[in-house]
């Protein structure tokens, strides 16, 4: 997996002593709320633990890609870890779970919330989506929640268009956006 680095970030594979970040990340409502059709929490370290092992064998899934990473974000002022930044095959709607790849690659982040308001988002997000689209993807797409404004702010100021909604990915109404690689 490829490291990033962006004017004040790092973007680097997790690492297993990270776990009780991601605790402390996931373990929160309002970073959680967003994320999937019936959000929860996450409950302890031994998820945590196992969440970090999943990201780190992402390029192993059906249909990844070679630009597939789930990154850990941190600043390189003081190196705390403030979020994850997605880069991930995307499941299609239909069917039981566990749900199939749609062949779409999707972009998605994560912040602590004592990091919101800084522009890292946007930051994360803008250097992976032009490393995927410098890396051969010709299409990728991001989907929030409707409610989830912040996040479609994201997406319009790295670039990506505003779709509509759209019901194709993860059994679930969302807000589609969309980048296409320059021909």
């Amino acid at each position: 997996m490829k490291s990033l680095e962006t004017e004040r970030l790092i973007l680097r594979q997790w690492q297993p002593e990270d776990a009780d970040f991601v605790l402390d990340l996931y373990s929160r409502w309002e970073v959680q709320r967003f994320i999937g059709n019936h959000p929860q929490i996450m409950r302890d370290r031994a998820e945590a633990e196992e969440r970090v092992r999943t990201w780190r064998n992402i390029h192993q899934q059906p249909l990844a890609h070679p630009s597939h990473a789930i990154w850990a974000v941190q600043l390189k002022a003081g190196a705390p870890l403030v979020g994850t930044l997605l880069l991930k095959s995307i499941p299609a709607s239909g069917g039981t779970l566990p749900l199939q790849p749609s062949g779409d690659t999707e972009i998605g982040w994560h912040f602590h919330p004592d990091h919101w308001g800084n522009g890292y988002a946007t930051e994360a997000a803008a250097a992976g989506l032009g490393y995927a689209l410098d890396s051969g993807l010709d299409k990728v797409v991001a989907v929030t929640a409707p409610a989830n404004t912040a996040s479609q702010r994201v997406c319009l100021r790295i670039g990506m268009t505003h779709r509509g909604q759209t019901e194709r990915y993860y059994n679930a109404t969302c807000e589609l956006f969309e980048a296409r690689a320059p021909h």
